[in-house]
């Protein structure tokens, strides 16, 4: 087992999720619940990383992180450092790689909360976000734990987008897909097949995780 790709993997699994949650709660109920011209194209670019091949979101990343980007140019102005080829870079390439994970189980578990609910306690004095902590957040929570479990299990596995921004630097940007890539180029196969099984329970369970709430909301609803 690849202890440092491990320790790696599971720190950017964990910022990631306590990033793209809070995100992911607002920009979810937003979708949810707002009616506007254009909405169809702002869920269509939550969506784009389902269905960009990795290498090639991985790519514009890669460009768009560059010293002579903006985003890069302003990222060396508030640290002094790049972005590309460190933790901090894998760690943003990892939040827009997992923003539909976050957001979408989040945006359909708003869907179900009926409007007259939020009505009825908007005439009962709560104000709107008073209405989010104490009526909706309490009703999503599986949409929410749903979110958490396929962010951090996809951050885990995420392998294309991971190396074009970061590469493989041991300890720092060197994650547990990567390196069972690396075990795999090196011929050693009992040595990939270690860290694939790992990635294989967490996968399982995760999927376990995410049926069974799905499961028990139809089966609550029947």
């Amino acid at each position: 087992m690849d202890w440092s790709a491990l320790s790696v993997s599971l720190r950017l699994a964990a910022l990631t999720c306590v990033f793209l949650l809070p995100l992911g709660i607002l920009l979810g109920r937003w979708l949810a619940v707002a009616r506007f011209r254009g909405k169809g194209l702002c869920e269509a670019l939550v969506a784009l990383p389902l269905v960009l091949p990795p290498t090639v979101l991985g790519f514009y990343l890669l460009q768009s992180f560059g010293r002579e980007a903006p985003v890069g140019q302003l990222w060396m102005t508030l640290t002094g450092g790049g972005l590309n080829f460190t933790f901090s870079g894998i760690l943003l390439a990892s939040l827009v790689a997992n923003l539909p994970f976050a957001v979408q189980p989040i945006q359909r578990a708003f869907e179900h909360v009926p409007h007259n609910l939020r009505e009825a306690a908007w005439c009962s004095g709560l104000g709107p976000w008073q209405t989010l902590l104490r009526i909706e957040l309490p009703l999503v929570w599986p949409g929410i734990l749903s979110a958490s479990a396929l962010t951090f299990a996809h951050t885990l596995g995420e392998f294309g987008v991971i190396l074009m921004v970061g590469g493989a630097i041991d300890g720092e940007t060197r994650t547990l897909a990567i390196a069972i890539y690396d075990r795999v180029q090196a011929f050693d196969e009992q040595g990939a097949a270690q860290m694939a099984a790992l990635l294989l329970v967490v996968s399982f369970t995760t999927l376990g995780v995410v049926y069974g709430l799905a499961g028990r909301r139809r089966w609550a609803r029947g």
